[in-house]
């Protein structure tokens, strides 16, 4: 029997489940309903359109709808909203470009509503020169502020994904920016110690950040606003871009039986499947499963939305295909630097209770003696077992290829040893022999096996002053330039000659500048009777730290 399939929303799930259907089944009826004049788009691109970065607006569509009756033989109708469903009958209203109403039938029905930005309640901000960045329409309205209107200032509120990258991009067309972030941190996806380094970064691009913020009120002033903020400071702007988050745009599914969290999501099975027969749900309206820890979760991502409609798709041509969770990869560019993580981070893991161990290595993106070697910053999180919890890291080269590859063994349910084992690809314009992931995994190994000790800054700060004696392992000009209070230094190429100086009483806690002399350091000293912690990440870590603060 020929299927009639019924699809609400184009972008990311509902293009890609179409797209599949079809491929399984030439014969399925297929209609695409998209409230929106695009059918599919690269929205994670559009930022860079308005930093003209990418040049031409075209190459935003993905597929037009003209395209996808071509190529796919699927009926799509933009500009046409559902604001309906009803399981009882087996139809969907919609409202059509002109306004009226009909109703559509269907055998199968897949949800792929998406998200629409967070606006918060804030007297003012629905003023026409407050805007959010979600769909081609809003893209649109930022760029024609700047190229046709001039605009130069202006206040970009939340510092998540969109908000960073729409505040570099603006910063590249001459507008000064402020940031204003309610949180004590950019990207919450980071923890941090690893935030500071991209704060830092946008701070050194010109981007005026204001952290534990927010706004209060946006009020009209002449030409452009005045933003009160929770400080009591006012400051001026000529136009505010919303990026505070985005929330499900399930509110037509009110009454329909469908099942919906707390904060509005599609509740849907492995399969895909809402609670009522044949609807399934893809993409950012829907919760899903933390492949880390279990729970559930929200998590928009493009990735994890296309491959949700391949697997809905699957299902309703009779494919047993389920989705096994989300562990949230994901990757910015931020100026000079990329940052890219997997997995739960520190904050997610105290917050379920999860015990956990962090170590941080500063390898090179590859063989330092081969031109344009450039320091990245890796933070690895993993249990007692040696499974790896996730992992974030920052640098100008590599972190993509590196993140990918820990993001791989999570997706395995690998470990340390695992990632100590890979076999990388590896010549000196590219990688070392041991690889960054390599090194990152060895790190741990020696921390579950007992042949290093490792604490964090975080760790040191807990400790007895009274208990301990610090001790810098690097050289004496490193130590000049700079070093923790109250540390001697003793370089570790000395130590052996030096043990003497040193109280046996007290526990040793040595750094260097990234963490390997402190683990020699460790080494000589654990093997000589003495009792050691050497700081993971050294003193690089411990800058980071100190910009935050």
């Amino acid at each position: 029997m020929r299927k009639k399939v019924l699809i609400v929303g184009g972008v990311a799930g509902g293009a890609s489940a179409a797209a599949r259907l079809r491929r399984l089944d030439e014969h399925a009826e297929i209609i695409i309903f998209e409230k929106d004049r695009y059918i599919s788009y690269a929205n994670c691109g559009l930022p860079y359109y308005i930093g003209e970065v990418i040049k031409d607006r075209d190459d935003l569509i993905v597929q037009s709808a003209e395209d996808m009756k071509i190529r796919f033989n699927i009926d799509v109708r933009t500009e046409s909203e559902v604001t309906g469903i009803n399981p009882g009958d087996r139809n969907v209203t919609v409202k059509n470009k002109s306004g009226d109403l009909y109703t559509e039938n269907y055998d199968y029905l897949i949800l792929s509503p998406g998200a629409r930005a967070f606006k918060p309640a804030i007297p003012g901000i629905n003023s026409d020169k407050v805007l959010s960045l979600r769909n081609i329409s809003d893209t649109d309205a930022i760029k024609s502020l700047v190229d046709e209107k001039g605009m130069k200032s202006a206040v970009v509120i939340g510092g998540g994904f969109i908000g960073v990258e729409i505040a570099e991009n603006l910063i590249q067309r001459g507008v000064a920016v402020t940031l204003v972030e309610l949180a004590g941190q950019v990207l919450a996806q980071f923890d941090e110690d690893m935030a500071a380094i991209l704060e830092n970064e946008l701070a050194k691009n010109g981007v005026n950040l204001m952290l534990n913020t927010s706004v209060t009120a946006v009020d009209e002033k002449g030409d452009g606003l005045e933003l009160t903020l929770s400080t009591g400071e006012k400051i001026s702007a000529d136009f505010v871009v919303v990026g505070a988050g985005v929330i499900p745009d399930t509110d037509f599914l009110k009454g329909s039986g469908i099942e919906l969290g707390l904060r509005g999501h599609i509740i849907v099975n492995e399969k895909m499947q809402t609670n009522i027969r044949d609807i399934y749900a893809v993409g950012d309206a829907i919760e899903v499963v933390d492949f880390v820890n279990g729970k559930k979760t929200a998590i928009p991502l493009a990735g994890p939305a296309n491959k949700q409609g391949r697997i809905a798709a699957d299902n309703i041509a009779g494919l047993n295909s389920v989705y096994k969770g989300s562990q949230g990869s994901s990757i910015i560019k931020v100026f000079n630097l990329t940052a890219a993580c997997t997995g739960n981070n520190e904050r997610t893991l105290k917050r379920l209770d999860m015990p956990y161990k962090a170590i941080y290595v500063h390898p090179m993106s590859h063989a330092s003696y081969y031109p344009g070697a450039t320091q990245m910053t890796v933070k690895l999180l993993f249990d007692d077992q040696g499974k790896v919890l996730g992992a974030q890291a920052i640098g100008h080269e590599g972190v993509d290829k590196r993140i990918d590859v820990i993001a791989t063994v999570i997706r395995l349910n690998g470990t340390v040893n695992d990632m100590a084992e890979l076999e990388l690809s590896y010549a000196p314009p590219y990688s070392s022999a041991k690889d960054p992931v390599n090194v990152a995994g060895f790190v741990a190994q020696n921390c579950l096996n007992g042949i290093s000790h490792l604490i964090t800054w975080d760790d040191f700060e807990k400790l007895n002053r009274e208990d301990y004696v610090l001790v810098d392992v690097r050289t004496r000009s490193e130590y000049r330039r700079g070093h923790i209070e109250g540390a001697i230094n003793i370089p570790v190429d000395e130590l052996r000659e030096r043990l003497d100086e040193l109280d046996r009483e007290k526990t040793i806690v040595v750094y260097c500048q990234v963490g390997f002399r402190g683990y020699l350091a460790d080494r000589i000293l654990s093997q000589n009777g003495y009792n050691v912690l050497n700081i993971t990440g050294g003193f690089r870590s411990e800058l980071a730290r100190r910009v935050k603060k």
